[in-house]
């Protein structure tokens, strides 16, 4: 049996090379698909909503079409990126961006492993690629980016990191990005300006067993951004990602409805941690007695008794009762 392990070895190193090779040319002509479909955006100067020019290589629900149409019409100053909370970053709002335009940038991510892997992609040597392990914090966020040389002008900077993504966004001011990606939590609804209280330890698979306490509204963010001058022109189709732009550049846009949309995602979770299915504005329920931050009054105090969360447009977008 032993003269047969050499052989098993070998096989198993050969099926590997040629899933790699498989998977190589999956993503070549993916890229290829995406590239035709960048260049179909080209004749749409007008559009009805962010999400009616989105398609999805390596982002999650339809950002890598909205990046593209977005530089496509307008002025950037520099084709650079930041990313918070990329994970291995197979899956991302920026990897298209450096994979079809050569982008260099930074990425962060809490997780070690996650930064390991990135950094043993071929990507990391044939892209000027920055991949730090960072737990992100208002504290730490512009020490963290001026270390890594990333400071002044930005083309695109992506904040994802599921719970200080409000108290982060806010603190940033040593890099100045035209486009701002950032993720808001849709179960705060679309009427008040609403965060979680700042936790610089804040994780979100710790805060409540549900996993939908975390970040900001859509509104805080909004907030947020015009103290920073920047415009919201919409969101994805999935309701979870807001993209600004800088105001004096806004301009260059046409989009007939800037609006953020409500998410219908169901990803609530079980005491057990499994999934649970819960939807639309019944997902509120779960989190009521949680405390959330009122930016505009400066109360602290359970979601529930902050009144109406939900908007018509939006209650009409989820459906059910009204939250």
């Amino acid at each position: 049996m032993e003269e047969l392990v050499p052989l098993f070895r070998a096989g198993r190193a050969l099926a590997w090379d040629h899933h790699r090779q498989q998977q190589r040319s999956a993503e070549r002509q993916l890229l290829l698909t995406a590239r035709a479909l960048g260049e179909s955006l080209r004749a749409r100067k007008c559009i009805p909503h962010l999400s009616d020019v989105e398609f999805t290589v390596f982002s999650q629900t339809g950002e890598d079409g909205i990046i593209e149409w977005l530089i496509q019409n307008l002025p950037v100053r520099s084709e650079s990126f930041i990313e918070f909370g990329v994970q291995d970053y197979t899956e991302s709002n920026t990897r298209y961006l450096m994979r079809n335009r050569n982008w260099r940038g930074l990425v962060l991510d809490a997780n070690v492993t996650h930064i390991e892997a990135i950094r043993n992609d071929g990507i990391y040597w044939k892209h000027d690629l920055i991949a730090e392990s960072a737990f992100i914090t208002k504290e730490n966020v512009n020490d963290l980016l001026s270390r890594s040389g990333h400071g002044g002008d930005v083309g695109l900077l992506s904040i994802d990191i599921d719970g200080n993504d409000y108290w982060v966004f806010d603190a940033i001011d040593v890099v100045r990005p035209d486009i701002v990606i950032c993720e808001y939590n849709a179960v705060l609804g679309d009427m008040r300006a609403l965060t979680i209280p700042y936790d610089p330890a804040f994780q979100r698979s710790i805060a409540h067993p549900s996993w939908l306490y975390f970040g900001a509204s859509i509104r805080a963010l909004e907030q947020a951004a015009a103290r920073k001058g920047y415009a919201l022109v919409g969101s994805n189709g999935a309701g979870h990602n807001a993209f600004f732009v800088r105001a004096e550049i806004a301009s260059h846009l046409s989009i007939t409805d800037r609006s953020a949309r409500p998410s219908l995602f169901r990803e609530s979770r079980a005491e057990d941690g499994s999934l649970s299915y819960v939807g639309g504005v019944e997902r509120a329920a779960l989190i009521a007695d949680m405390p959330v931050l009122d930016l505009e009054t400066g109360r602290t105090a359970p979601l529930a008794s902050h009144g109406q969360l939900y908007s018509r447009d939006w209650q009409a977008r989820m459906g059910g009762r009204r939250g």
